[in-house]
């Protein structure tokens, strides 16, 4: 009986244990950044301009390139040349038995 009542008194607490380990983890204590939840949230906010260079409407690029690329992928590829190859594998002259 005696055994009984030490697992369970051991199943009890390791699973307060559990509970305690989350609570230890929060501290007191003040950090090297206390104070600057007001500049932090002015960082948050700010809106970022776009890039002046996104204004360029004029993108270079070769026209007779690009009409390839569409039409390369716009027509099927054509088939694999066919080649009348034979090959011969293991030695030659030997019958199975």
């Amino acid at each position: 009986m005696s055994r009984n009542k030490l697992l369970l008194v051991l199943l009890g607490s390791s699973l307060l244990a559990g509970c305690a380990a989350d609570y230890l983890n929060n501290y007191d204590t003040m950090t090297l950044a206390s104070g600057d939840s007001q500049r932090a949230n002015q960082l948050l906010q700010t809106v970022d301009p776009y890039n002046p260079a996104s204004n360029n409407t004029r993108i270079e690029g070769d026209g007779a390139r690009s009409v390839g690329v569409v039409q390369k992928y716009k027509l099927p590829p054509a088939p694999a040349p066919t080649t009348n190859m034979t090959v011969n594998v293991g030695p030659t002259g030997t019958t199975a038995q």
